[in-house]
C-alpha cells in the first residue's frame, strides 16, 4: 500500500511539474534564421543569420508562451563575401546603426498534444516593427540524454515584404518578398 501511495504521489508531482510554465534558452548550435529572395525572377538568393540568442517560456497546459529572440544582423552569410558586405550597407540592413533585429512573441498556438503550431509576434528590423507569424513545419520536445534536460525545437516558416522595413535597394530586380526558414532548439532551464 505504501508503494502504491508513493507511486501516486510521484505521478502527481510529475504531472504538476509539467503543468507549470517552463523556461528555455536557445541552443546557439541549433538556432539560425535562413532567408530566401528571388533574384531577377530566375534564381534564389539564400543566406543565414546566426547563431540566434533568446529565451522561450512555454506553458503547454495553458497553451501559451512567450518568445524573445535576438538576431545579430552583422553575422550574415550568403556564401559570397561581396554580397555579405553589400547586405550590411546603410541602404540594406544598415548594421552600423541597427546591429540587432528582434522577434518578440506573446502569442503561441499550441495544439491539444502540447505541440507549438505557430508563433505570432513583433519583428523589429532596422528599428521598424511589423507583425510576423511563424508557422511550425514541425515541433517536438524530448529528453536529451547528454544534457539530461528537456529540449524543444522545430522548423518554422514566415514571409514578409522587405520594403515595409525601408529596404528598397534593387527593387524590382530582387524580389520584395523575403521567405524565412527558422530552425530553433531550446534547452529547458528549470527542473
Amino acid at each position: 500500500m505504501r508503494l502504491i501511495l508513493l507511486a501516486l504521489s510521484l505521478l502527481a508531482a510529475t504531472a504538476s511539474t509539467h503543468a507549470q510554465p517552463a523556461s528555455y534558452v536557445l541552443d546557439p548550435t541549433h538556432s539560425f534564421v535562413h532567408f530566401e529572395l528571388l533574384h531577377f525572377d530566375t534564381s534564389t538568393i539564400r543566406g543565414r543569420f546566426g547563431p540566434l540568442t533568446g529565451e522561450v517560456t512555454l506553458d503547454r497546459h495553458a497553451r501559451s508562451g512567450r518568445v524573445q529572440v535576438v538576431i545579430a544582423t552583422a553575422v550574415v552569410s550568403t556564401g559570397l563575401p561581396l554580397l555579405d558586405t553589400l547586405i550590411k550597407q546603410p541602404d540594406l540592413l544598415a548594421v552600423a546603426d541597427h546591429p540587432q533585429a528582434f522577434f518578440v512573441a506573446e502569442r503561441m498556438e499550441i495544439d491539444a498534444q502540447g505541440q507549438v503550431t505557430a508563433v505570432t509576434g513583433e519583428f523589429m528590423l532596422r528599428g521598424i516593427s511589423q507583425s510576423l507569424r511563424l508557422v511550425a513545419q514541425r515541433f517536438r520536445c524530448y529528453f536529451h540524454p547528454l544534457l539530461r534536460r528537456e529540449v524543444c525545437g522545430g522548423d518554422f516558416e514566415a514571409e514578409f515584404l522587405r520594403s515595409r522595413f525601408g529596404i528598397t535597394h534593387s527593387l524590382p530586380f530582387v524580389d520584395d518578398r523575403v521567405r524565412l526558414k527558422v530552425q530553433v532548439e531550446a534547452i529547458r532551464q528549470d527542473p
